[in-house]
């Protein structure tokens, strides 16, 4: 008799599953590293077109009074905002995507995918300066993430 019975065994389909479960455990972390790479790579495009806004305005307040300066909002030096901007100040971000000025601690905040909620220190006046229009303004800086004075990471959950 002629054995007629098409389809698979069951140690074919146990194989397979085995084989799709080893490809999986591969692959999912690799995806996850770059999608967490790509948001980091937009993030810093999106703060170093904030440095250069905020350049261009230092320039423009040296051409106004003799002294470069930075606004006490960052984002008040730019003339197109990053996709994601709020203007809610004195708290960070807290949706996908959204890019907030906390007022209360001095950060550009950016909220990731992954709920994961990245800071960056901004301080106006560095030195002695007040930031008013005079000629005691001062320049600030911008800290890179993952870095700033008292050494803490930028990345929290």
């Amino acid at each position: 008799m002629k054995n007629t019975n098409k389809g698979f065994t069951l140690i074919e389909l146990i194989m397979v599953t085995i084989i799709l479960g080893i490809l999986a455990a591969v692959a999912i972390p690799r995806y996850m590293t770059s999608v967490e790479k790509a948001e980091m790579a937009a993030e810093d495009a999106v703060i170093s077109a904030i440095r250069a806004g905020l350049e261009q305005y230092a320039t423009e307040k040296l051409m106004d009074n003799g002294r470069r300066s930075w606004p006490d909002n960052p984002w008040d030096a730019l003339e197109t905002k990053p996709n994601g901007w709020d203007a809610a100040s004195n708290v960070n971000a807290t949706d996908d995507g959204q890019w907030r000025f906390n007022n209360s601690t001095d950060n550009i905040t950016h909220m990731r995918g992954n709920g994961t909620v990245v800071h960056w220190d901004y301080d106006a006046t560095v030195g002695s300066g007040t930031n008013n229009g005079s000629n005691t303004d001062a320049i600030g800086e911008l800290s890179t993430r993952g870095q700033d004075a008292d050494g803490n990471n930028h990345e929290s959950n």
